[in-house]
């Protein structure tokens, strides 16, 4: 399960309440900018970008520290793309959930001979927690935000909970609560302060967790093949490694029933030129 793609839900469902948030001024229009910045594909699950009537806002959440590609390179790349692509102005945030001292989380610039590019860090466990308490659509970031009382913060962000009115927008901020509150807190308090029967009535905490079942599946059935392929043909080049992760769970599937009739890894090129691009 996905902290960051909890985050990435919630800013665009409420796209105006993390605007409000992170914008100086408030803008009058805002939506959802949905697009690919592509010369290659860019794996954008816990990227949110937001166009108001002058500008972009580009949110990217981070559990870890820690990437392939540096963040701040990362975010001078998606800088440049939006940028040409659309012509007006980008600020850029990336926002650290999980408390870590590690020296990632307080760069705010990627730093080159020729180039400098500064960005927006907020690491969520020095935020107020009262701009979050009050806020429905804010409230599941509250509880990693700086407190003295980390207990009674969980306490106070369930009371807030219960308040609000309509069943299913409760329903869903429980749900959105209970998974991010995960980075802090141990499940057994999070189930005491937060009705576990009203998070699992949510329709996005059940799709959230069907998700997180059918990745385990298709995680462990990569594995398989991987292990069948290495076995008989020895060891396979990573990129042909990458095209069968990058596989469906019903192409994996197709796969598996296949590839006992392989000769030779030539046949695994073919297979996956043939089917890897078709649902």
């Amino acid at each position: 399960m996905s902290f960051d793609n909890v985050c990435k839900l919630l800013a665009e469902k409420y796209p105006q309440d993390f605007a409000r948030w992170l914008l100086p001024e408030e803008p009058r229009k805002i939506r959802v900018l949905k697009t690919e910045l592509s010369i290659e594909p860019i794996r954008a699950d816990f990227l949110t970008f937001l166009q108001t009537e002058n500008q972009i806002l580009h949110i990217e959440f981070q559990t870890r520290a820690t990437s392939k590609t540096p963040i701040s390179l990362r975010m001078l790349d998606y800088y440049v793309r939006l940028t040409r692509q659309y012509k007006i102005p980008v600020t850029q945030v990336v926002i650290f959930l999980q408390k870590t001292n590690h020296e990632n989380v307080f760069i705010e610039e990627y730093v080159s001979e020729t180039t400098t590019h500064r960005y927006r860090v907020i690491r969520m466990w020095e935020q107020d927690s009262a701009l979050f308490l009050d806020n429905p659509a804010l409230l599941p970031l509250a509880p990693l935000t700086c407190t003295n009382s980390p207990q009674s913060l969980l306490s106070q962000v369930s009371q807030n909970v219960a308040k609000i009115s309509d069943r299913e927008t409760k329903q869903d901020i429980a749900a959105y609560t209970g998974i991010l509150a995960g980075l802090r807190f141990e499940k057994n308090l999070i189930r005491q302060l937060l009705s576990e029967e009203i998070m699992q009535e949510s329709v996005i905490y059940q799709d959230i967790f069907q998700k997180g079942e059918q990745r385990g599946e298709q995680q462990g059935e990569q594995r398989t093949i991987i292990r069948i392929l290495n076995r008989r043909f020895g060891e396979i080049d990573s990129s042909l490694l990458n095209r069968v992760r990058m596989l469906t769970i019903e192409k994996l599937d197709d796969l598996a029933e296949t590839l006992l009739d392989f000769s030779d890894i030539a046949d695994l090129v073919t297979w996956l030129n043939q089917h890897e691009n078709f649902s």
